[in-house]
């Protein structure tokens, strides 16, 4: 019997329908805040946040989170040696809320990178039965500590965190921000991860992570990461493994962040976590960019370069047109899930290709040891190949 493709192609084709049956199976159970009963109780949550040079984010943030409707909590920041004017925004915002303690951060010990080290701070000076670590740059609607809270308590997790509503705003990160969300829903199986406490396919979002108090301090908290450049990655990984009920949950509708300023700025945010996502070990990292570049660029290239009557790839144009069409509805649902413009869809090819290149430079900048972030110089990591 003769196949209808070329193994190569029906091995593409297979791979994007995987892609988009996962897809599915994520956008049909994830659940948002709001689908959860509202709870009864209400235990102590301290809101935790660290800024380093946010004078153009903090008060937006801190104003959110000082407005919520949730009868106990503490919102604590701390400064984490800002040179620009955060610290005086946090000093007016503080007289004027009684609920707002500023910090301001010590000197940064050696083998500690400088985020966690002020959350661990942050925890240290907390109170509160919950904490909530959520970063300078994120906006929250008046109800997102209850629903959140109650989302917690009827999943019984021990770990809630959630996908925010990323705005972009430049075509710079139109293009590159958007891949976050595609690359959870399609290569994620996240209720399956949940189920069987698979700790090495979680995904934990460092702009939300709802911690119950015993459950954070029995994985050692960010002292357990305290050298882990993608600490929030580590802190999921380390409650599942340890046994604890981690939950992946939407919160567009409660939760937005301009997660970068332009397409540089995205670039280097990028370039410092993708290769940490993979444990640094460079042979998976090689393989999964490479199936995933194929799969997604080699389609849309084989119809255009038949188009300008120039072929550069073997794929057929039935396979080539099965594949993009494939390719198409997976980025749509991944973008309509997340808030993100769903037209942007249209630009997977390019926001692909582009994504390949931070890839590819994050790991040059792991390797050569000149990654950078804040304006700190992140120590060269341990790689293996497997």
């Amino acid at each position: 019997m003769t196949l209808p493709f070329h193994p190569h192609e029906l091995f593409v084709i297979l791979f994007l329908t995987f892609g988009l049956v996962t897809a599915i199976a994520n956008h049909l159970s994830l659940r948002r805040f709001d689908q959860y009963p509202r709870a009864t109780n209400w235990p102590r949550l301290s809101v935790l946040v660290p800024a380093r040079n946010e004078a153009r984010n903090i008060e937006t943030c801190v104003t959110s989170l000082l407005a919520q409707d949730y009868p106990d909590y503490e919102v604590i920041v701390l400064d984490d040696h800002s040179t620009d004017d955060t610290p005086k925004i946090l000093q007016k915002l503080s007289r004027d809320h009684s609920r707002l303690r500023v910090l301001k951060g010590a000197p940064l010990p050696e083998g500690w990178l400088g985020k966690h080290w002020a959350c661990h701070q942050l925890y240290q000076a907390s109170s509160g039965d919950l904490l909530l670590f959520t970063d300078a740059d994120t906006r929250h609607a008046p109800d997102m500590l209850r629903a959140s809270v109650s989302a917690l308590l009827a999943e019984h997790a021990d770990l809630v965190t959630a996908f925010p509503h990323e705005e972009v705003i430049t075509w710079g990160e139109k293009l590159i921000v958007p891949f976050m969300g595609f690359g959870i829903l399609t290569f994620l199986p996240l209720r399956l991860v949940q189920k069987l406490h698979w700790a090495s396919l979680s995904v934990t979002i460092g702009q939300f992570m709802l911690f119950r108090r015993q459950a954070y301090e029995r994985i050692g908290g960010f002292e357990a990461v305290r050298s882990e450049i993608v600490d929030d990655m580590s802190l999921g990984r380390n409650l599942i493994a340890a046994g604890g009920e981690w939950r992946f949950l939407d919160g567009t509708r409660h939760l937005s962040c301009r997660m970068y300023s332009g397409f540089w700025e995205a670039v280097d945010g990028f370039s410092k976590n993708i290769f940490a996502v993979f444990d640094y070990r460079i042979l998976p990292y090689l393989i999964g960019w490479t199936v995933i570049g194929l799969a997604f660029i080699e389609p849309a290239l084989a119809i255009l370069s038949r188009w300008m009557e120039y072929p550069l790839t073997p794929f057929s144009p039935e396979a080539a047109s099965l594949a993009v069409v494939l390719s198409l509805l997976l980025w749509s649902l991944a973008y309509r899930r997340f808030k993100f413009p769903v037209y942007l869809a249209l630009f997977y090819p390019l926001t692909m290709f582009l994504f390949l290149l931070v890839a590819l430079r994050s790991l040059v900048q792991t390797a050569s040891g000149t990654a950078t972030w804040k304006d700190r110089i992140l120590d060269r990591p341990a790689m293996r190949w497997l």
